[in-house]
């Protein structure tokens, strides 16, 4: 599942993962308006923003107490986010944890010649 994200040497920041799997929030619409939620981008791959739905549904069934993503979703939920909502914001969660966890494992390896 996580192959679909390919190289993450490739994003030069964790936003840049975000946005490629679609669960960064959207641009603002120019104007007077202010909007207090943004939809998500969308953008992306939609087989990689399926998959993480399916880890975030897992996290919820399972309900792993140590696991900081599922902290996050089940604070969400009681903070009575809609479903989209908290789900959404739980991959992004769950991407930024795995960028700087495969980052810091990268930084570890040395310099291939």
């Amino acid at each position: 599942p996580m192959a679909a994200i390919g190289a993450v040497s490739r994003f030069t920041h964790k936003g840049a993962i975000t946005a490629f799997a679609g669960v960064d929030p959207g641009a603002n619409e120019p104007g007077t308006y202010e909007q207090r939620s943004v939809p998500t981008s969308k953008r992306g791959s939609s087989n990689l923003r399926k998959t993480l739905f399916q880890v975030m549904d897992v996290l919820i069934k399972t309900m792993p107490q140590d696991d900081p993503v599922y902290q996050f979703l089940d604070k969400k939920r009681a903070q009575g986010k809609p479903y989209y909502v908290y789900m959404t914001a739980g991959a992004n969660k769950f991407l930024r944890i795995y960028y700087g966890r495969v980052k810091e494992y990268l930084a570890t390896l040395p310099e291939s010649n």
